[in-house]
């Protein structure tokens, strides 16, 4: 019986942080919660708790101008790997750098101060 096509992947890309731009891939693995990575992160308002979003654009009018890429690729088992940001000015920094968060928020645009956060269901 001849097999059928449903369809084709003409590219590929995992988002490291919610709502950020994130990384085209030429591989990758994929788990019960999709690909390997995706999303493992959030820049969280400390205000009340939430995670940004790039569908509020009154209060997060630079967000999809972020860029996230893991420092190296995650694998399976291991914990998540950091995180490199390029902020919308071309500024960069990590995920485990100390004054991340006042980057954020500065380069973020908003009115209240935000974090970067791993998200609880990150585990590989």
């Amino acid at each position: 019986m001849p097999h059928a096509t449903h369809g084709s992947v003409a590219s590929l890309w995992r988002y490291p942080v919610k709502s950020m731009l994130g990384e085209e891939l030429t591989a990758t693995e994929v788990t019960e919660r999709g690909l390997l990575g995706d999303r493992a992160d959030a820049l969280v308002d400390t205000a009340d708790g939430k995670a940004t979003t790039a569908k509020n654009p009154k209060k997060w009018p630079t967000l999809l101008g972020f860029r996230a890429t893991f420092i190296e690729p995650p694998r399976p088992g291991a914990n998540v790997p950091p995180v490199r940001i390029t902020l919308p000015d071309g500024t960069t920094a990590t995920s485990q750098q100390a004054d991340l968060n006042q980057l954020f928020s500065q380069g973020a645009q908003s009115h209240g101060e935000t974090e970067c956060r791993r998200q609880a269901d990150a585990s590989n």
